[in-house]
């Protein structure tokens, strides 16, 4: 295929060079570079993942020529290179090593690779703007010439998941279309008119007509519910598969997820089980990202700076919103009961409830500090921040309940997020300022809702869900913990009233018992333990792993209890006294009592006949 500058000025050449050493081969190719001295970088960090990574760190070896000629290059930062002057066509050519087996990162072995674009290609200074081509080909390794290739770039040659050339209007879009290889399987289906496919990169036994049903449903129902038509041609998840990991990133057309194999529907499955239902809610999260968050920007992302932190107080319309309808959207697209969609919404609220963090950050605070908390949490982070995930999901339901009261049902969330749309989907230059979505709402509704955001946003008081589900024929429960496992959203145990609590969290460090956090105002705090302290033994009874939540139980409340731990090399003697548990975690009921005014408010809510 015979390239000119006006083609496309920056073509990049991609191939796996050594599966073994897990490294890639990327050149970048550029036609008119700048005649002072071509600069060219990788990104610090990766468009929906808030957190300095450096990818120029997993650059092994960079060179520049021209033809035959070796041209000097030069870094000058920790992301950044400048090559020498040069008249006519550059080559720069990179070996990347690609061992990131995350969403966000490039990973390569001898069954494939996943590749992001922002830990792979470089950018050119001064041509962002402009088209820019990749062609991707098998490397050595003649395993890798049977290869699939899949990616939502749009294709210029070789067939269908083949390897060939794609292009992108701009740098921009191609740091936003992940590339995977190997031995690919899909299921494809159609949603909104919009061809869709999901490529595993491992092995399955997933009920592939159940899988393509469900997320046809799902999609559709998203699509819908932005106005009906799609803001791509066409959509892809890619979905690696793994032991122990769960997690997705969101692209412009396409999402990055990982997940274990028991997460995907199993053949003759009836309702979703509890990890079908986790991957269903992983899948929705990202989808609804094509709208709210890869359209729907914040101005301070307009465009992307990849090569430093980009503050912004509105991560949590981005993550908190999209938290809240990821669920939500199960339920209204009829892939979940309504139970199973007020457990799941429960469990959402307790993760919000069993941080002591929410006293002291407030919303905002946490979406600015994004870069340098939740990204980075250690073990005083529950005491000291709180997810603008988990949060948000929180105050976008009250800010949904909050509104439908309002207006006698005349006005939701619903109605607000499609005016965001409006006003700044279509034109993904034109970010949201500071506050803009405060006074969208507050058209959109016709209500003065200044109290409202000023407690949620910019202050600790918890939102008053429990009285707002209340008048929607909801009853919020609260109750003690069954363990640290718990994540809520069910029922509990009257044995669990009586339990002891310690107020501690713990890990398992080798069969060692290790304490992860120290809770604020707990009984282990006030008896001056602290993280990292190895827990050996509680009344002189030796402790581990197996054995801790058993000796726990047998504590009495109240009564002081002798424990020695590791803190260091130094033992240390405490005495600790067990409290009674807090009621931390919560489900949601329905009030068969409420009024029959309630309860048509939650059906118009939820979407479900009354």
């Amino acid at each position: 295929m015979n390239l000119t500058t006006m083609d496309a000025p920056v073509v990049y050449h991609l191939r796996p060079l050594s599966t073994g050493a897990r490294l890639m081969e990327v050149c970048c190719r550029i036609f008119a570079p700048d005649p002072l001295g071509q600069v060219v970088s990788l990104p610090a960090w990766a468009p929906g993942s808030y957190m300095i990574r450096d990818f120029a760190r997993h650059v092994v070896a960079i060179e520049a020529r021209q033809a035959e000629r070796v041209i000097p290059i030069r870094k000058i930062d920790k992301s950044s290179w400048r090559v020498a002057p040069v008249a006519g066509e550059l080559l720069i050519r990179c070996e990347i090593y690609a061992g990131d087996s995350s969403v966000r990162g490039a990973s390569l072995d001898m069954h494939g690779a996943f590749l992001n674009g922002a830990g792979v290609f470089l950018r050119v200074h001064g041509q962002e703007d402009g088209r820019h081509v990749v062609h991707v080909s098998p490397g050595e390794d003649p395993d890798s010439a049977r290869w699939h290739v899949a990616t939502s770039l749009d294709r210029l040659t070789g067939g269908p998941w083949e390897f060939g050339a794609f292009a992108a209007a701009n740098y921009e879009e191609i740091v936003d279309s992940p590339v995977l290889m190997g031995d690919l399987s899909r299921i494809e289906f159609t949603a909104g008119g919009v061809p869709h496919a999901v490529v595993f990169a491992d092995r399955h036994e997933a009920d592939a007509e159940r899988l393509a049903k469900d997320l046809s449903r799902l999609c559709a129902w998203q699509i819908d519910f932005f106005g009906g038509a799609a803001p791509m041609p066409r959509y892809l998840f890619l979905v690696r598969l793994t032991g122990d990991g769960f997690g997705g990133l969101e692209h412009r057309a396409s999402s990055a997820l990982v997940c274990h194999r028991s997460d995907l529907p199993a053949r003759g499955m009836g309702s979703p089980t509890v990890q079908y239902r986790r991957f269903l809610g992983l899948a929705s999260h990202e989808y609804f990202h094509l709208w709210n968050g890869k359209r729907i920007r914040a101005a301070e992302f307009v465009p992307h700076e990849l090569d430093r932190e980009v503050y912004t107080r509105q991560l949590w319309i981005v993550e908190g919103i999209t938290s809240y309808y990821d669920d939500l959207a199960l339920l209204r697209a009829g892939l979940v009961t309504t139970g199973s969609y007020l457990e799941l919404l429960g469990r959402t609220l307790t993760s919000v409830y069993r941080s002591p963090g929410r006293l002291r950050q407030t919303l905002e605070d946490a979406s600015f500090d994004a870069w340098i908390k939740h990204y980075r949490p250690d073990e005083n982070t529950p005491n000291a921040s709180i997810s603008y995930y988990a949060k948000g999901a929180m105050v976008a339901l009250a800010l949904d309940l909050e509104t439908r009261l309002r207006t006698e049902g005349r006005v939701s969330l619903d109605d607000i997020m499609r005016a965001l749309w409006q006003a700044y989907g279509a034109d993904v230059k034109h970010g949201m300022t500071e506050g803009s979505f405060e006074e969208l709402a507050a058209e959109v509704s016709g209500a003065d809702l200044g109290d409202f955001f000023r407690n949620a946003l910019r202050g600790t008081r918890d939102p008053p869900v429990g009285i707002l589900l209340a008048q929607f024929g909801v009853r919020l429960n609260f109750r003690v913990a069954r363990g640290e496992t718990d994540p809520g959203g069910t029922a509990g145990r009257d044995v669990d009233e009586h339990r002891p609590w310690l107020g501690l969290r713990i890990r398992n460090a080798h069969g060692r018992i290790r304490v992860k956090h120290v809770l604020d105002g707990g009984p282990a705090q006030q008896a001056g333990v602290a993280a990292e302290d190895e827990i050996v033994a509680i009344r002189g009874i030796r402790s581990d792993p197996d054995s801790f939540a058993a000796l726990v139980e047998r504590l009495t409340i109240g009564s002081p209890t002798a424990v020695h731990l590791f803190r260091r090399d130094e033992l240390l003697r405490i005495e600790l006294t067990p409290t009674a548990p807090p009621r931390d975690t919560c489900f949601l009921t329905l009030d068969e009592q409420a009024s029959g005014e309630a309860q048509s408010r939650r059906a118009q809510w939820l979407a479900t006949p009354a």
